[in-house]
């Protein structure tokens, strides 16, 4: 199973969307506090709908609680700045991938964390700063469950 994690995130639209997302994808979204909205809060609930209930969703206090709760997992920092594409990666079950905050980004101290695998991009056109984070989580996620075979899809 993958996991989908969004540090801090700002737009509870984004991870309402975030929640649909892993949802069909089986995948599992790691929340990274503080948020920037409460999980009750509307626009959340519109954007995710009815899949609260078929999605798994984590919320940690910080990024080192995160990590010790995925001990085994490789983790893949999302940054514009990386010069690896994602597609580049050989995907394995239990990865992690690492979206930053809109629209900062994630900050240089969780890029250097000692746990993070390695930082790739989505590739996209020259000159453009970055996608959307829910449209990011979910071009990253369906590549790289792609790439793992669909494992649970019908």
């Amino acid at each position: 199973m993958l996991h989908v994690v969004l540090f801090e995130p700002r737009i509870a639209g984004n991870t309402g969307n975030a929640i649909r997302m892993v949802a069909g994808t089986g995948a599992t979204l790691h929340l990274v506090e503080p948020l920037g909205f409460t999980l009750d809060e509307p626009r959340l609930r519109r954007a995710g709908l009815d899949y609260h209930d078929l999605a798994h969703v984590v919320v940690h206090p910080d990024v080192d609680a995160l990590l010790s709760a995925l001990p085994r997992a490789r983790v893949w920092a999302f940054t514009t700045r990386a010069p690896r594409w994602n597609t580049e990666v050989d995907w394995r079950d239990d990865d992690a991938l690492l979206f930053g905050p809109e629209p900062s980004g994630l900050p240089e101290d969780v890029l250097a964390h000692p746990r993070v695998t390695g930082q790739v991009r989505i590739p996209m056109v020259p000159g453009r700063r970055s996608m959307n984070l829910a449209n990011a989580a979910a071009v990253a996620t369906y590549e790289a469950w792609r790439r793992l075979g669909f494992p649970g899809a019908s």
